[in-house]
């Protein structure tokens, strides 16, 4: 059963396998498996008021105020009329109600118009195509938006479209595993008419997948509802709050210990006061039976509760809440971040982690397509020992080959005359290449190919064979075809062993038309080594110091009875249930061993625009920045030079190798703390050979030990346990599908928006949410302590010193927009000399603007000018008298005058506050000392009282005393001696010790706010020899897909997306590395300079020497 949404069933037992008979409606409901219904709302009409209030007063604060208004109903303890707390509780109920029903509708909608086919996950049993194809996109799983191909068993495909058929004719069982969130895998059996069948993840239609150029099909729902795996992966994630966010709450819970204590003073001091003075009281004022000053102090104590309950700000959650509202869209309007060559913009899919990208300590980044473009180009390989691909000769003419790609580029002629003169190494090294892929293959009009490969380095190597001459034209779930050099030939397909994360390579096995029985192997180079010939050499130390994606390539003939038997094992280990990747792995161990080598490949990916400059700022601005990457060490530390994470001055780099017994255990318990005490002893980190389960671990490690605000940034399904991992993840939208971005807190197209999003609009956050707590601390907590000094001259008898409804509309009207105004508006420096002194961000990595020290001195400001407001009103209106000559000093004078000395006070603190003075602001600050004025000579006025003589007793006070000038005289000199400590203070510190925003500012203000110098950047030559290596970008799925039927036997429609072509463009992006010369005013930076700033620290004392 549902109680308002939350489910009360009593949880199963868990499912260890999935039987299901096809057209046995009574044995399937015998399981009770899920329905297809799937709620994804949170609220419905009926649940939404109750559920919303439920979870709103699981707050402190709204608890707490709650609390507050049951007691004002008790007339013995309340002094204050109801609406007092009612109206900022339901308006702050309401606003956050209004959010939170927003945000459902618009979820509710965003999953409506999902169009989702199938409806559930589906084991395909036929279609409208040739060979029961079904053509899928599954961008709403995976994010990959290149097509898909499933295809049905022959025996169910064979059924067709007749409806009659599947109704009497299917009669089949399946066993398969019970739901899961594995969406790259599934295992199962179908038995039908006495045979059993194997079921793999190529057979199955997720819920999500949506089908492209097919008409119909027909399957079997397998799982429904909330057990899809689609629904299985929408799992709830981890809350991320902010460290402002978890020290408010501490210090919300001081405050209310200090409202405490503050309230058991004044209640003592009630009991003495009752003891002492009370009882020359009783003539007139006679005690009720039973209530002596015990009782009245209890009572007194309660009063004060209330009285006081604004030091505990209400407000204060929604007020946050706008801010970083406005500031999540300030992100998203931003065009410097906006990337219109994939009209990509900055995207804030969060709105509650603003400030803390104002603190980031810890910066972790993935390597391929977050640094480097990941569009991959061939560039060199090495065939036999000898390395071909020379870096500045001539570009080669492939016009002899008229399939040729036009946009592919080579640099070295020897490669094509030892095609042209049949080098039967050269021939078999491009052959493989033809072969040994996943890729399919599109031809619209005669010789104008286009592939659809799922990485882009299947793409770049396929086309390299295509431009040598050996072209891949098609290929059957039986066949390759492919056109060797001008020759038109067709290999029988026998088996695909295809890639995984744990082989890290992928086979074919074919036969050529003369008979031949070939295995044709490529992977990462240490994976092939360990399956090497004994008389093989390893010749992968060509491509050294270039940081280059290396790949080998290695073969072996294979015999025909042993291969039949293989086979044989291969289709029963096919068709079993338990541990059916395993047993196929061990045949693949197997059959890749002793193979020959014939070569390796190295392919570019070349770096982002812009990333250099980024990395270089960041390290100024003493943000550390690891990189945690799969690829090899070599390739891995050439990036790291080519990027300026490292350095020529960085004379020891400390290494461990990939394959070394270090590595292994660097993760473990007992190795955990020397491993993050070592890094941490170095300038630049590169941990390389990381899967995505360590790259998370090691930003675990950080957030655990260090203490520090961490940010990890990445743009592929193998960067979101990382992404999710950091108190901040970035995705980047590039080639390798959306996952990240939707596991993503914040979005962009390339890295070098990093250093905006951190050193601008983190910053500017950080900075304005503190200077927000510190002054909405500051106005409630001097609004609070002026009724806990009045106590002591009303005989703690719980009056209040304001009246009713200013008490009402002071954090609701009179004060809160100037406080928005600044929190969204105000920033010290502009972005140009943000960019120009890194070193501002410096001051939030230390929590500088706002901690415990911060609030307990804004608390000492308030409790001063508590004081002065309320003593200077208080002696300036002792005995005296009006121009008239009646006196002035009632009760109702006093209050109006303290409460107005109150609003100028806080109003002009709050333009001390402010550093960016805009009409918005002005106009916040002047409106709101306009509206005080406004409402109070209203509400004090005679048609008011005679309306409702109980809500208005203020008549004529507003009149007859603000036109003394005695009253704006006390006015003016409390004004003054409330802002004169501060102005004294501020002067002294910035004369003695000025910060570095201090040094910035007088700069901005000696320059006349005109922009910065261009910053001068050091030129890094280097001369260093690296190895490079590679960890294969590759995916899992695709083998058994074509051996199995499902291929693109007929012309599909081309998606823009698909790969098409590989090499360099002459669209692509300008020279990077150094010389790129990003900068935020768009201006080339090439100005030599001799000497580098070689750390953070001395970069910040040079600062304060020079400005």
């Amino acid at each position: 059963m549902s109680f308002f949404g939350l489910d009360c069933v009593r949880k199963k037992e868990r499912e260890l396998e999935r039987k299901l008979r096809a057209n046995d409606r009574e044995y399937n409901l015998s399981f009770k498996y899920a329905t297809n219904a799937i709620k994804t709302s949170k609220y419905n009409f009926f649940t939404f008021l109750p559920l919303n209030l439920f979870e709103q007063f699981q707050r402190i604060a709204n608890a707490y105020f709650l609390f507050l208004l049951v007691l004002q109903v008790i007339p013995a303890i309340s002094s204050l009329s109801w609406f007092t707390t009612v109206v900022p509780l339901v308006l702050v109920l309401t606003v956050t109600a209004a959010k939170d029903a927003t945000d459902d509708i618009v979820s509710a909608i965003c999953n409506l118009c999902m169009i989702f086919f199938p409806r559930a996950d589906l084991l395909l049993l036929s279609s409208s195509e040739p060979l029961n194809l079904v053509y899928i996109e599954t961008a709403e799983l995976d994010g990959e938006t290149n097509l898909k191909v499933r295809q049905a068993l022959p025996v169910t495909g064979d059924l067709g479209d007749d409806i009659e058929n599947f109704a009497f004719l299917l009669s089949g069982e399946v066993r398969c595993e019970p739901p899961n969130n594995r969406l790259d895998r599934f295992t199962g059996t179908l038995t039908y008419a006495g045979q059993k069948y194997p079921l793999d993840n190529e057979k199955i239609l997720l819920r999500g997948c949506t089908l492209r150029n097919t008409e119909w099909c027909f399957g079997l729902v397998l799982f429904g509802g909330p057990e899809t795996k689609l629904m299985q992966n929408c799992g709830k994630s981890t809350f991320k709050r902010t460290s402002i966010d978890r020290l408010m709450n501490v210090l919300v819970l001081c405050i209310f210990g200090f409202l405490a204590i503050m309230c058991t003073i004044l209640a003592i001091g009630n009991f003495f006061w009752e003891m002492n003075e009370g009882s020359q009281f009783t003539v007139f004022l006679p005690r009720q039976e039973g209530k002596d000053a015990k009782f009245s102090a209890f009572l007194t104590f309660w009063s004060y509760v209330i009285i006081l309950n604004t030091v505990v700000p209400i407000s204060l959650y929604v007020s946050v809440e706008i801010i970083r509202l406005g500031n999540s869209f300030y992100i998203d309007w931003d065009r410097k971040m906006y990337f219109a060559r994939n009209d990509t913009p900055a995207e804030a899919r969060t709105t509650t982690l603003n400030e803390e990208l104002g603190q980031i300590k810890y910066v972790f980044s993935d390597k391929t397509g977050t640094l480097t473009q990941n569009i991959m180009t061939f560039n060199k390989c090495s065939i036999n020992g000898k390395s071909y691909g020379k870096k500045h000769s001539f570009l080669l003419d492939f016009s002899f080959n008229p399939l040729a790609d036009p946009r592919f580029m080579f640099h070295d002629h020897a490669l094509v005359e030892a095609v042209k003169l049949e080098n039967p190494e050269v021939h078999a090294f491009f052959r493989l290449l033809a072969l040994c892929h996943t890729v399919m293959a599109e031809e619209k009009t005669e010789g104008e190919l286009l592939y659809q490969a799922q990485s882009p380095d299947e793409g770049a190597l396929v086309t390299a064979a295509r431009n040598f001459g050996f072209v891949f034209r098609s290929r059957t779930p039986e066949s390759v075809s492919i056109m060797e050099m001008g020759q038109q030939r067709s290999y029988e397909l026998l088996a695909i062993l295809d890639f995984n994360n744990v082989r890290k390579r992928m086979s074919v096995i074919v036969r050529s038309p003369e008979g031949k029985l070939s295995l044709y192997c490529k992977g990462a180079d240490t994976i092939i080594y360990e399956r090497l010939h004994q008389s093989c050499s390893k010749l992968m130390d060509e491509f050294a110091g270039e940081g280059l994606r290396t790949l080998a390539l290695a073969y072996k003939d294979l015999d025909e009875d042993y291969f039949s038997q293989w086979k044989q094992r291969h289709h029963e280990a096919s068709t079993t249930l338990d541990d059916r990747e395993d047993k196929l792995d061990q045949l693949y161990e197997e059959i890749e061993k002793d193979l020959l080598l014939l070569g390796a490949t190295a392919i570019e990916d070349k770096l982002q625009d812009g990333v250099p400059h980024t990395i270089e700022q960041l390290s100024k601005a003493d943000v550390k920045i690891w990189v945690l990457t799969g690829d090899k060490q070599e390739t891995a530390e050439n990036i790291g030079y080519s990027c300026n994470l490292l350095r020529e001055e960085m004379n020891e780099v400390f290494i461990i190798s990939g394959n070394s017994p270090e590595d292994a255990y660097a993760l473990e318990h007992s190795m955990e703390l020397e491993f993050l005490r070592t890094a941490c002893m170095c300038k630049a980190v590169i941990c390389c050979r990381v899967t995505p389960l360590q790259k998370a671990q090691v930003v675990e490690l950080v957030k655990k030990y260090k203490q520090a605000v961490t940010l990890a940034i990445g743009d592929g399904a193998n960067d979101v346990s990382m992404i999710k991992a950091a108190h901040i993840g970035v995705g980047i939208s590039g080639q390798e599908g959306m996952q990240a971005v939707l596991s993503s807190d914040y979005s962009f197209a390339q890295f070098r928006f990093l250093q905006r999003l951190l050193l601008v609009h983190g910053r500017w956050s950080y900075l304005r949410m503190c200077k927000f707590l510190r002054y909405f601390f500051y106005k409630n907590f001097t609004f609070t302590f002026v009724h806990f000094w009045y106590a002591f001259f009303c005989g703690f008898s719980a009056q209040t010193v304001y009246d009713e409804w200013f008490i009402t509309l002071y954090n609701l009207m009179y004060t809160a927009l100037p406080v928005l105004g600044m929190s969204l508006f105000d920033q010290d420096v502009n972005d140009l000399w943000s960019f120009q002194h890194p070193q501002l961000y410096m001051p939030g990595q230390l929590n500088l603007y706002f901690s415990k020290k911060a609030f307990f001195k804004c608390a000492l400001h308030s409790c001063y000018s508590s004081l002065v407001i309320f003593f200077i009103p208080y002696l300036a209106m002792n005995d005296t008298v009006r121009d008239d000559g009646k006196d002035v000093a009632d009760y109702q004078s006093f209050a109006l005058l303290t409460q107005t000395c109150l609003m100028f006070a806080v109003s002009i603190q709050l333009g001390f506050e402010m550093a960016y003075w805009t009409a918005v602001n002005t106009f916040f600050i002047l409106g709101s000392l306009a509206m005080y004025f406004a409402v109070t000579f209203t509400m004090y006025s005679n048609g008011m009282f005679l309306m409702l003589p109980s809500a208005f007793p203020f008549i004529g006070t507003a009149r007859n005393s603000l036109n003394q000038p005695n009253i704006w005289l006390t006015i003016l000199l409390t004004s003054i001696l409330c802002v004169l400590p501060v102005v004294t203070y501020r002067f002294l510190m910035i004369q003695l010790c000025p910060t570095i925003n201090d040094r910035v500012i007088f700069k901005v203000r000696q320059a006349k706010a005109a922009p910065p110098p261009l910053p001068r950047r050091a030129r890094i030559r280097r001369t260093s020899s690296r190895r490079s290596g590679y960890a294969f970008s590759h995916a899992q799925g695709y083998g058994d897909l074509v051996t199995s039927g499902r291929f693109l036997r007929r012309p599909a429609v081309s998606r823009s997306s698909g790969f098409a072509h590989t090499g360099r463009t002459t669209t692509g992006f300008s020279p990077m590395g150094r010389s790129a010369g990003y900068s935020p005013t768009g201006r080339p930076q090439n100005v030599k300079v001799n000497d580098v700033e070689v750390t953070s620290l001395q970069m910040y004392r040079t600062m304060d020497h020079t400005l």
